[in-house]
C-alpha cells in the first residue's frame, strides 16, 4: 500500500487560478468517486476513483482507503480482501456469481451450422433487443461456484435452460441476488417472461433456490409488478422493494418486510417513494433514501414487527445536496456518498447524535478551490391550475444582477425522473451556468419528491398541464430584470428531448433555439419500434391502433409533437444515440429531416456507437462542445 498525503494525482492539473470557472475540459478530468463498502475491522473504508482518459477515450481507475474518522487516503492494489464478501456461504464453500449461458437460437447458424459465416438473426417474439443490444440468444444465470474459483469452472446453474435472466438487462448487477443468511438457500430476482410478454411486463419477482433439494420457489407469486433489491435484517427477515402494478415502472416503491410469514409494507402510508435501503445494525429500524422537495435525502422508518407500534417515516437529513448511496455505519455515524450542483460525488459521514457533517474523501477538493461557483436558488412558481411548482434556478459564476443574462429551460427527462442536486458529466449545470447561461430547472408535473399524485400526474398527459408547468417556469423567471427575455433557449433529453420537440410547436415565440438529445418525435413510430413496450403502453394509454381507446386517442393525435410541425419556427439541433433502442435513431431522423425540409436552422449530430447516453470521453468532449456551439450560435 502506498500512502498519499492529498489525493490529486488523479486530476493532476487541474488546479486553477481563482478567476476560472468549469469547463467541459475541466468536468472531464474530474475523479469519479464510487465508494465500495467498510473494512472488515470497521476502521476504514474503501472507494474507487475513476478518471477519463480524453487522449486514450477510456477511462482507468484506481482503489483507495481513508478512516472512516476521517485522515489521508491510501492508494492499495488489493482490496477484496480488506471487505466482507457477501457472496460467500456461511459455511465458506460456496461463491454466488452469475454467468451468461446459450440459451435459444437466434443466428442464422444456431438453425443451420453448415452456414457458419451466415449473418442473419430469427425471432418469433419482442425483446429481440433491449437498451443497446440485439438479443442473441443468450441470458444471465444466476449460480455458484467453490470459493475461490475466479473462472467459474465449477459453475452451477441455478436457472438451467431457463430463457430468463438474473441478474436483469440491462441494469441488473449483484443486487440482484443474495444468499440468505444460513447459506442453504439463494434468493434471486427474475422477470421470468420471454418474447412478446416479456417486453410488456414489469412482473419480477424474488425466487428462492434451495441447495439441497434443487427446486425453486417463487417467493412473491401474489405481486404483479417490480419485486427488488432482496436483502436480509440483522434478525434474518427478508426484506425488498415492490411496486405494485405489472407495466408501470414509476410506480411507488414500497419497502417490504416478510416477518413470520407476513408482509410488512414499511411506507406504505408515507407519500413518496424510495430509490434504495439499509437495515441499521440493530435491526430496529431502515435507513433508505428518496427524492424529496428538488433533493434526495436519507429517511428512516422503525420496524414494529407484529406489534400495534405505529410505523412512522422520519427524515434525517435535509439541504441543497443529493444523497446517492448508504456505504454503511460506524458508531453513531453513517457513511455516504453526497453530490450538489457544484460539486461531484464525494465521500461524506453524518453524526445522528450531534447532527453534523463530515467530507472525507476530498478527490476533487484541489480542482474545485480555483473554480469560480454557481449559485442555486430554490424558487416556488405558482402554476396554471393553481399548485405550487419548485423550480431550481441556477445562476453563471460571479453572478451580476445589474447585467442580462440568457436563460436555458431545462426539461427533464424519465419522464418520471427526479430532477434534484444531481451532478451529471453530460447534462451538467455547473458547466452551462459557466457559460454564461441561467438554468431554469422545474419540478413540473411527474417528478417524484413532491407526492404520488404530482409523480403520476404526467402519464397519459405528456402534452397537457406537464407543458402549461413549463412555460410557467421561464415565464416566472424571465420576469427579471436581469433576464433577457429575448435569448430564451429550451433544452433536454429522452423526455426532455420530446418537451423541446413538443415546445417548439406551441410555445408562441418565447424561444430563440431548442436542443433535443435522443427525443421522442413521432408517438407512433415509437410505439412500434420502442424495446419495452410496458412503458409506451402505460404512459401513452394503449396502442395507437385502438381507435376507442380514448386515452390513446389523445395520446396519438393532441399530445404527439409531429403533428404540430407545421408551426415549428425556431432553429432546433437534434442529437442522436445510433444503438439507442429506448428511443430509437428514427425519432431522431424524422425530426431533422422534417425540420430541413420546411427550411428551419437545424443541425443532426449522430453517435453510431452510442446507445441513450454517451459514454466514451471524446464523444461526450464533442457532445458538450457542440452544444455550446450550436448556443453560440443561435441563442
Amino acid at each position: 500500500m502506498k500512502k498519499l498525503l492529498l489525493l490529486t494525482v488523479s486530476i493532476m492539473g487541474l488546479t486553477a487560478s481563482a478567476q476560472q470557472v468549469m469547463t467541459p475540459e475541466l468536468l472531464w478530468k474530474l475523479g469519479r468517486v464510487s465508494a465500495l463498502g467498510i473494512t472488515k475491522d470497521g476502521k476504514n473504508i474503501v472507494y474507487k476513483v475513476a478518471v477519463p482518459n480524453i487522449e486514450e477515450n477510456k477511462s482507468a481507475s484506481k482503489f483507495y482507503t481513508i478512516p472512516v474518522n476521517g485522515g489521508n487516503a491510501t492508494e492499495v492494489t488489493e482490496y477484496k480482501n480488506l471487505l466482507a464478501d457477501k457472496y460467500i456461504s456461511a459455511d465458506g464453500k460456496w461463491a454466488l456469481t452469475s454467468k451468461e449461458v446459450k440459451i435459444d437460437k437466434v443466428n442464422g447458424k444456431d438453425f443451420y451450422p453448415e452456414l457458419e459465416k451466415s449473418n442473419v438473426q430469427v425471432y418469433d417474439g419482442l425483446d429481440y433487443r433491449h437498451w443497446d443490444t440485439w438479443n442473441d440468444g443468450t441470458h444471465n444465470h444466476v449460480g455458484y461456484t467453490t470459493a475461490g474459483d475466479a473462472d467459474k469452472k465449477s459453475f452451477i446453474d441455478i436457472m438451467p435452460n431457463e430463457p430468463y435472466d438474473s441478474p436483469q438487462k440491462p441494469f441488473g448487477g449483484e443486487e440482484d441476488y443474495i444468499w440468505s443468511p444460513d447459506g442453504k438457500n439463494i434468493v434471486y430476482v427474475s422477470k421470468k417472461k420471454a418474447g412478446t410478454a416479456y417486453a410488456t411486463s414489469t412482473n419480477t419477482d424474488l425466487y428462492e433456490y434451495n441447495l439441497d433439494t434443487k427446486k425453486t420457489v417463487n417467493l412473491t407469486p401474489n405481486n404483479p409488478g417490480y419485486d427488488t433489491q432482496p436483502a436480509y435484517s440483522p434478525q434474518r427477515d427478508l426484506t425488498w422493494l415492490q411496486m405494485k402494478r405489472d407495466g408501470y415502472e414509476a410506480d411507488k416503491n414500497d419497502i417490504i418486510v416478510r416477518f413470520k410469514g407476513a408482509d410488512i409494507n414499511l411506507t406504505s402510508g408515507w407519500d413518496g417513494t424510495v430509490d434504495s435501503f439499509t437495515w441499521s445494525p440493530d435491526g430496529t429500524k431502515v435507513y433508505f433514501l428518496a427524492p424529496t422537495d428538488g433533493t434526495k435525502q436519507l429517511f428512516e422508518v422503525n420496524f414494529p414487527g407484529l406489534t400495534k407500534i405505529a410505523v412512522t417515516v422520519r427524515q434525517i437529513t435535509d439541504g441543497f445536496f443529493d444523497i446517492n448511496s448508504i456505504v454503511g455505519f460506524s458508531g453513531d455515524k453513517v457513511i455516504v456518498e453526497r453530490t450538489d450542483i457544484n460539486h461531484a460525488s464525494e465521500i461524506f459521514s453524518y453524526d445522528f447524535k450531534k447532527k453534523k457533517w463530515a467530507q472525507l474523501s476530498k478527490v476533487n477538493d484541489a480542482a474545485y478551490a480555483g473554480i469560480a461557483k454557481s449559485k442555486t436558488e430554490k424558487r416556488y412558481v405558482t402554476t396554471t391550475d393553481g399548485k405550487k411548482m419548485l423550480v431550481w434556478v441556477v445562476l453563471p459564476p460571479n453572478f451580476d444582477a445589474k447585467k442580462k443574462y440568457p436563460a436555458l429551460l431545462y426539461c427533464q427527462g424519465g419522464p418520471q425522473s427526479a430532477l434534484t442536486q444531481f451532478y451529471s458529466f453530460r447534462w451538467n449545470f455547473q458547466v452551462m451556468a459557466a457559460q454564461g447561461y441561467i438554468i431554469v430547472a422545474p419540478n413540473r408535473r411527474g417528478m417524484p419528491g413532491h407526492g404520488v399524485e404530482w409523480n403520476e400526474a404526467i402519464s397519459k398527459d405528456w402534452g397537457g398541464q406537464v407543458m402549461d408547468d413549463y412555460l410557467s417556469a421561464i415565464d416566472d423567471v424571465a420576469k427579471e430584470s436581469y433576464v433577457d427575455k429575448a435569448r430564451l433557449g429550451a433544452v433536454g433529453a429522452s423526455y426532455g428531448g420530446y418537451s423541446v420537440f413538443y415546445l417548439a410547436g406551441i410555445h408562441n415565440n418565447r424561444f430563440k433555439t431548442f436542443i433535443s438529445h435522443c427525443g421522442v418525435f413521432n408517438l407512433q413510430s415509437m410505439y412500434g419500434t420502442t424495446e419495452e413496450v410496458f412503458f409506451t403502453n402505460w404512459d401513452s394509454g394503449g396502442p395507437y391502433w385502438e381507435k376507442n381507446n380514448a386515452a390513446a386517442q389523445k395520446t396519438y393525435t393532441q399530445f404527439n409533437p409531429v403533428n404540430n410541425v407545421d408551426k415549428w419556427n425556431t432553429p432546433i439541433f437534434v442529437i442522436q444515440g445510433g444503438i439507442d433502442y429506448r428511443v430509437p435513431i428514427g425519432q431522431g431522423q424524422e425530426a431533422f429531416q422534417a425540420a430541413q425540409l420546411r427550411g428551419i436552422k437545424s443541425r443532426f449530430m449522430v453517435f453510431p456507437e452510442e446507445n441513450h447516453w454517451v459514454l466514451k470521453p471524446q464523444n461526450a468532449m464533442v457532445w458538450q462542445r457542440e452544444f455550446f456551439k450550436w448556443l453560440k450560435e443561435t441563442l
